[in-house]
């Protein structure tokens, strides 16, 4: 009789802890995965509509103004008559500039 008893008990531990495994994943999900995916449509939405004369800064941290948009390549101004060419998938939005829009 205990030994049926000590049988059973490992099923039972294996399913608390597929339960558990679940749990944690969607922990993780909810809190760190699902976060970063949502930053990142925010981030693609801001490239998509950017628009001459808007004050951006690159990865690099470079600031300027864009100048001119041709495809991925976006012309930015960072001091009088001072162009660079930047590729669209490293511009940021001016930290500074979006706060003074709230």
């Amino acid at each position: 009789m205990n030994m049926s008893l000590l049988q059973a008990q490992p099923q039972g531990g294996g399913m608390s802890f597929l339960v558990m495994m679940v749990a944690i994943f969607a922990i993780m999900w909810f809190f760190m995965i699902r976060p970063q995916n949502k930053k990142q449509k925010q981030i693609n939405n801001f490239r998509k509509n950017l628009e001459v004369g808007q004050e951006v800064v690159s990865a690099g941290g470079i600031y300027g103004k864009i100048k001119k948009i041709e495809d991925n390549i976006i012309t930015i101004e960072i001091a009088p008559n001072v162009n660079i060419r930047i590729d669209r998938n490293s511009i940021y939005q001016d930290p500074a500039s979006s706060q003074q829009a709230k």
